[in-house]
Parts: C-alpha cells; structure tokens; sequence
C-alpha cells in the first residue's frame, strides 16, 4: 500500500499574456522577463510527479501510448525540465512494491524517447534541457527496501538514483513521527554503499536525531528534497529545525521547499508569499547557495473544490514555477540567484554525489 502523504490526489508586475513556445497556452499574468529566466532555467523539482491521481498514472504506466502529446506539452509549459516522482511505500511488501514501482517508470520511459529520458548521471541534466526533454530521477521515499546493502546496488542497476532513508522507523532509523529516534548501524551501512555508489541521501521524512546523524554519517551531501523550516511551522514535525538546516548546509546539502499548505503555515490564508516567507528564513541561515524546490504538487495541487487543506489560496497549480520565478524578483532576488533557486542548486549538488 502506498501511504497518504505519497498520492494525494499573485502580485507582481504584469505585462501583456506571453504565449508559451511550446504549447500556444497563455501564461497570464507573468512578465516576459520571468518567462524568459523559467525558459532559459534547468528546472529541478525535486519531488513531484507527473500526476498526483494514482489511477491515471498507473494507466499511463500500464498503457504507454494513452500519455499523448498534450499531456506532455502540458508538463513541458510547466517549465520545469527535470522531474524527482518519489513515492513512500510503507505497508504489505515494500520491496516488490518499490521494484513494481520502478519496472513501471522504465516501462513508460522507455515507450515516450523522444520526451522524457531517465537521468542516470550528473550529464544527463544539461542534456534532458538540451534536447527539450523532461529528465525524470528516479527514487523512493523510503529505503525499507533495501533489505540487504546489496540491495542498494540492484536497485541502483534499476536506475533509482535517489533514496529517502524512512519514511516512518524502520531499520535505518527513525521518521518524523518519532523525533529522539536515531540512525541505527544498519542505516550507517547503507549510506556507505549509497556514498560509494553515488545514491544520493535524502532525509526529508526522517527523525530530528537520524537527520542530524545521516547528515554526520555520509561523505557526501545529503539532501532534504521536500521540506520547510520549523522556525516557522512549529507544530509541524515534518518541519526541518535550523540547527539541521544549517548541518545540512554545512556539508553542501541542498533543502527542496515545498508548496503544501500545512507545511507553509499552521493555519490561516496561505499563499505563495507564505512560501517565499521559508525561502527568506533559509537565506538567513545558511544563504542562497542551499536552496532548491520540492513542490510536492503536480500541475492540478492535491484537491478540488473550497476546501483547502493542501493547496494554496489562489495559486494557478500549472504556472507554479513562474509564481515562485516572479515572487522571488518581487523579493529582490538576482536573476543569477533565482536560477540557483530553481535549479542550480540541486544540480550541483547531484552533480558532487553522483
């Protein structure tokens, strides 16, 4: 079974509606410079998926030729160029389910060459862009498959190049439900076979502890790929503290923020400044160099109708990268660190692990 959290289902200068190159669509409301930066942009998101309705990415999956050219023009309009879809296993058989989970990823990549390529290596992020492909990491957002060290690399051999060490506790360590649990020796062993075999190490659903002690543990950076900072989400245990933010930072780790309400704000209107509010926090701690995004949202948020426990008030879910492009401008950021934001972090940062 896979668990909840892994498939639930804008001031600023304004210009003229710029027509996207790629699919004719309207991108209204956004100026042409923000256009033009997303487009020029090696976007890294680093934890969404090309649809959040499990039922309609299994029928891609299962049916390649049901993805059609709009689907994918719609996703290339997006502007983001390099996708991470990982998902948490977390009950029945983890491992058949993890290895379902990639066989299937190959599968569908394979059928579609000519839009999307599996990104195996540093070199492959520049070349998706290059070529007007989306680039897809594939990983998981739970290492309980990983029975054996082993299994790391057959695993890898499956092109998983990314691996969240819990999700809940399980034998690596402890998840965010139970913050004192620690990295046990067992996870110490599986982050050596991941540093060696450059996996990179992601830490976004573990404890504070196994955090704190995976960030010691690896040689190489470790990741949190979807997360925000506690500073200001203090009920959210899920929530990252400073003093992680800033061990993380320290050894050239890079931190996804996520777009998912509670994550942003503990109640209230909550809306895209919500979320450059933790980009903010996070450039007050450790600078602008260790910033990166994990929306966690496809192109439609996670709900429908007026409630909103998940999506923000009055984001355009298919325009999201240019809302964080045109926020971060409003927010004086440069054009050069804007890019970093969007993706020129994370790329050095998996360029140095892989």
């Amino acid at each position: 079974m896979i668990s909840r959290r892994s498939f639930l289902a804008a001031a600023g200068a304004l210009s003229a509606p710029l027509l996207s190159p790629l699919s004719g669509a309207s991108i209204l409301g956004y100026s042409s410079s923000t256009a033009d930066l997303v487009h020029e942009t090696t976007v890294l998101d680093m934890l969404s998926l090309i649809t959040l309705d499990y039922k309609k990415l299994i029928g891609w999956q299962s049916k390649p030729e049901s993805f059609r050219e709009a689907d994918f023009q719609r996703l290339k309009s997006s502007g983001v160029t390099i996708l991470h879809p990982g998902v948490g296993f977390t009950e029945g058989d983890v491992y058949a389910s993890s290895l379902s989970d990639l066989t299937r990823w190959n599968i569908f990549l394979a059928a579609h060459p000519a839009w999307f390529m599996r990104v195996d290596r540093a070199g492959d992020i520049a070349l998706a862009k290059s070529l007007g492909k989306i680039g897809i990491v594939l990983g998981l957002q739970n290492s309980q498959h990983f029975r054996t060290v082993e299994d790391v690399d057959f695993f890898y051999s499956m092109g998983q190049r990314v691996s969240q060490l819990t999700y809940y506790n399980n034998r690596l360590g402890g998840g965010s439900t139970d913050p004192q649990s620690a990295l046990t020796k067992y996870g110490q062993s599986i982050i050596a076979r991941m540093n060696e075999l450059g996996m990179a190490i992601d830490v976004s659903h573990c404890s504070d502890r196994t955090t704190l002690d995976a960030i010691d543990a690896s040689s190489k950076p470790v990741l949190v790929t979807h997360s925000n900072c506690r500073a200001l989400v203090s009920n959210n245990g899920r929530c990252k503290t400073d003093e992680a933010i800033r061990k993380l930072a320290s050894r050239g780790g890079v931190f996804g923020v996520t777009m998912v309400r509670p994550f942003v704000r503990s109640g209230g209107p909550t809306n895209i400044e919500n979320v450059l509010d933790h980009v903010d926090h996070l450039v007050s701690l450790v600078g602008v160099e260790h910033i990166g995004l994990g929306t966690d949202v496809d192109l439609d948020g996670r709900e429908f109708g007026a409630a909103r426990t998940s999506d923000l008030d009055g984001m355009r879910y298919p325009d999201k990268i240019y809302s964080l492009a045109e926020g971060l401008a409003r927010r004086k950021f440069s054009h050069e660190d804007i890019q970093l934001i969007l993706g020129g972090n994370f790329c050095r940062a998996l360029t140095s692990i892989w």
